[in-house]
């Protein structure tokens, strides 16, 4: 098979989804703000995007009883073992990028938390124990096997990795459903509801009523997030004492870095706020907030668009997709035929590639940017106290965040990520890449193959078909462990992709990622830049928005940084003040 490379096919695949939130259009207002837990959008439809509304698909799923339960093999074996795949496919070590700061990768992070949270099981259920499969675990459980001969976990003497499978439509609706669709448990648009949570009642527990400010703490002269009021369960904790900040978002305190960029896009509302009721006193605190929050998201989704998603499509591949328009044009190119949830396929295997990414330490640096020290951070996750043990910890790992490389977007992994993954205190941990190539067979995703026809309306038949699409190693590699060119997994064959030059994308991870932010862009139809929500001179100043602004704005003693924040400091990049980066003028709104 001789594949023909072109523009990546967009295929709408409207499912008939039973949807959670019964939304009737009388029930719809109209408001220059959107709502918190997204509908309303679609005023035609308006539960498309909304919380609690399952995930749509661009290829149908693989379930082996045509319903729910994971995939087998073509043959009707099971597929080989995520952990096998992770130890004897996917390399150890991590390269540093030669381009992207660790802000690009954590950005895209917050993205991904952003737009997803698949909504899982809420009680707990025995699965995987202590490394050992519990015999009365529940008909969720979808633990990992280990293998004896597992390099790292057998002699620790782990027998299973624990993951109990998505919460579905069939479990909402056992006796009608027909097909297990997984559920989005927040709003599937780019709105900073991991700022401002996923509904009317959530966001104020989050903002102060009085104001237009979003709750803080004021600790070393810096606002904090405040203390999650169930500090115990959320995070895990030394002792009583330690951080664990309540935002809109529960993952928030994963890990320091995710924590630093939530932070602050929470200092920022405020800033705007502050900034906004100096220039309008006699605007009441709603109208504050409400303002402060729409600009907050227009800076966020112009830097997503603008600055951050170039980098991995290609940003002359996203003005032919109509994903960017040339500089300066105010385009509403919003249609109320695009459905703007995500996609199952796009969150939970080609949104994940960046994984391996993931550095396993973190540097602290000076303001002349001389690393002092390093932090593991498995030694802090869930728990982002160092970043208040000193007044100097924040920006020291802030300016870490823009200086230290990410990992290359490759098929090597960290090994904090591959056996320490959320060890903590614990002597061992999980692994991210088997978890990733579980889930996908837990949500029923259609094989790498699958989207190979979706984007290329061919199929590879032979192993050598993928030459075109994979690197040179991949076809023999992988052959020795999936018996059929259609069991490849995705999250598998994407990770193997060849990069389009330019970009740090392969071609049906492309495909794949334009189909999902052509409907976040064009499915929102308050999407920043359409003319319809801010006039010629607000976009003017929106456009001036940058994360490295941002992050300056928003953290003391940060003096100097290089204008892309998500690039390496360089020669072309270089450290400039802080004050001499362009930022909205607040007086136009």
């Amino acid at each position: 098979m001789k594949l023909h490379i072109k523009p990546c096919t967009v295929v709408f695949l409207l499912l008939s989804l039973a949807l959670s939130i019964p939304q009737t259009l009388a029930q719809c207002t109209s408001s220059l703000y959107r709502t918190y837990d997204g509908s309303c959008n679609n005023v035609v439809n308006p539960s498309w995007g909304a919380a609690n509304t399952p995930f749509v698909r661009i290829v149908n799923p693989k379930y082996a009883d045509g319903k729910s339960t994971p995939p087998l093999a073509t043959d009707g074996s099971e597929l080989p073992n995520p952990r096998v795949l992770s130890v004897e496919v996917f390399q150890e070590g991590v390269q540093n990028s030669p381009r992207f700061s660790l802000a690009n990768m954590q950005f895209g992070q917050i993205v991904a938390h952003d737009m997803a949270l698949t909504r899982g099981v809420r009680d707990q259920l025995p699965c995987c124990a202590n490394g050992r499969l519990q015999p009365n675990r529940s008909p969720r459980c979808f633990a990992i096997p280990i293998s004896p001969d597992d390099p790292v976990f057998s002699a620790r003497g782990i027998d299973c990795l624990g993951l109990i499978r998505t919460f579905t439509t069939c479990d909402e609706s056992p006796t009608t459903c027909t097909r297990a669709e997984q559920i989005n448990a927040v709003t599937h648009f780019l709105d900073l509801s991991i700022v401002y949570g996923n509904s009317a009642q959530e966001v104020q527990t989050l903002r102060e009523p009085n104001t237009g400010l979003l709750k803080v703490e004021v600790r070393d002269g810096q606002d904090w997030p405040p203390r999650h009021p169930n500090a115990s369960t959320t995070c895990t904790l030394r002792t009583p004492t330690e951080a664990c900040y309540l935002t809109g978002d529960g993952r928030a305190n994963q890990s320091p870095q995710l924590a630093i960029l939530q932070i602050t896009f929470v200092r920022e509302h405020n800033r705007i706020a502050r900034q906004l009721k100096t220039l309008n006193p006699t605007w009441l605190p709603d109208k504050l907030f409400e303002e402060a929050r729409r600009i907050n998201i227009a800076q966020y989704q112009h830097i997503v668009f603008e600055e951050w998603l170039p980098a991995f499509l290609g940003r002359n591949f996203m003005i032919e997709r109509q994903l960017l328009y040339q500089p300066g044009v105010a385009t509403n190119d919003y249609s109320q035929t695009i459905h703007p949830a995500v996609i199952n396929s796009h969150t939970t295997a080609a949104f994940r590639f960046f994984h391996s990414s993931i550095q396993g330490f973190l540097k602290l640096y000076e303001e002349s940017r001389i690393s002092m020290s390093k932090v593991n951070i498995n030694d802090h996750t869930n728990n982002p106290t160092i970043l208040e043990q000193a007044s100097s910890r924040y920006p020291e790992l802030l300016r870490g965040l823009t200086t230290q490389p990410m990992g290359l977007n490759d098929i090597s992994l960290d090994p904090a990520t591959k056996h320490f993954l959320f060890r903590f205190n614990n002597m061992f941990g999980t692994d991210l890449k088997s978890i990733d190539i579980q889930r996908g067979r837990d949500h029923g995703l259609g094989g790498y193959n699958d989207f190979v026809f979706l984007c290329f309306n061919q199929r590879a038949t032979t192993w050598e078909d993928y030459n075109q699409l994979l690197v040179p190693e991949a076809v023999n590699l992988l052959s020795i462990y999936y018996k059929s060119v259609n069991d490849l997994d995705l999250s598998v064959g994407l990770a193997f992709e060849k990069k389009i030059d330019g970009t740090e994308s392969g071609m049906v991870m492309r495909c794949i990622l334009a189909d999902q932010f052509r409907r976040t862009r064009k499915g929102d139809r308050f999407f920043y830049q359409n003319g319809n929500h801010f006039n010629a001179r607000q976009l003017s100043e929106i456009r001036k928005a940058n994360m490295a602004r941002i992050l300056c704005d928003t953290t003391a003693d940060v003096t100097r940084i290089q204008s892309s924040a998500f690039l390496l400091p360089s020669t072309t990049n270089p450290l400039v003040t802080c004050s001499s980066l362009p930022t909205p003028n607040l007086r136009e709104f």
